[in-house]
């Protein structure tokens, strides 16, 4: 059985990937790191609607914990593979860079960067031993393309994954694996909840901010077999803003 992954699924665009996955028939993964509560009621919406399901709790930041939690899922299903990676999981630490600690650059890069790193090099030789391939999925940022003022380093984690992303999908096109990046501008999360929605509007030609499901539209699409012969690509979603 082929399964997905998707880290940081427990809120956010993370929540809609998942719901969206599953509602095309893959099994989810959820990965969070400590909020159990919000992870289990994503894990019981799939549930109610006739899909499957696992939690798998670890901080995508640490290597050791990656493995580990992956080696076990592995030992626990042997005849199956994860075939669908979201890296999603990310977190912001904004601030002006003359006056940022270096924890907050640290914390940002090691989140979004270190992790789609450690997760995904875990799950490549599956991917790229099995006839059916794999669909890999980054959550860039519309940050990581133009830059974003008070963001430097999410800017930069982002734009790591871009580069990333762009690399890894040409050495693994002839395993029938794909890499894509998407990059979300403003989206209505828990992420962007403490930002000016109303002046950040006017910036975007359809004067809204996107909601996530829209997101998790593409990234099901990219998912899909349909998809089969995008690779290597950066994919907006951000209204227009440019």
């Amino acid at each position: 059985m082929k399964y997905a992954l998707v880290t940081g699924g427990s809120r956010g665009l993370g929540k809609a990937v998942c719901l969206k996955l599953a509602s095309m028939g893959i099994p989810v993964i959820i990965n969070y790191q400590s909020n159990a509560t919000a992870a289990e009621e994503v894990k019981a919406m799939i549930e109610a609607e006739g899909g499957k399901a696992e939690l798998m709790p670890f901080d995508v930041s640490k290597e050791a914990d990656v493995d580990a939690a992956l080696e076990a899922w592995q030992n626990e299903h042997p005849d199956d593979y994860i075939a669908y990676l979201v890296n999603n999981a990310g977190i912001r630490r904004d601030g002006m860079m003359f006056m940022m600690p270096t924890e907050d650059w640290d914390s940002v890069l090691n989140t979004s960067l270190n992790g789609t790193f450690y997760v995904t090099r875990r799950l490549l030789p599956k991917m790229m031993m099995r006839k059916h391939g794999g669909r890999i999925v980054n959550m860039a940022s519309l940050s990581g393309l133009k830059g974003m003022a008070g963001q430097t380093n999410y800017s930069a984690a982002k734009a790591g994954m871009i580069g990333l992303t762009k690399s890894l999908a040409q050495e693994v096109a002839a395993r029938n694996v794909t890499v894509n990046a998407v990059a979300p501008g403003f989206i209505e999360t828990d992420m962007t909840k403490d930002l000016p929605q109303d002046e950040l509007k006017q910036l975007v030609p359809m004067k809204r901010f996107g909601k996530a499901e829209e997101v998790a539209a593409l990234v099901g699409f990219l998912m899909s077999d349909a998809a089969g012969y995008i690779t290597g690509e950066v994919i907006s979603i951000n209204g227009g803003l440019l």
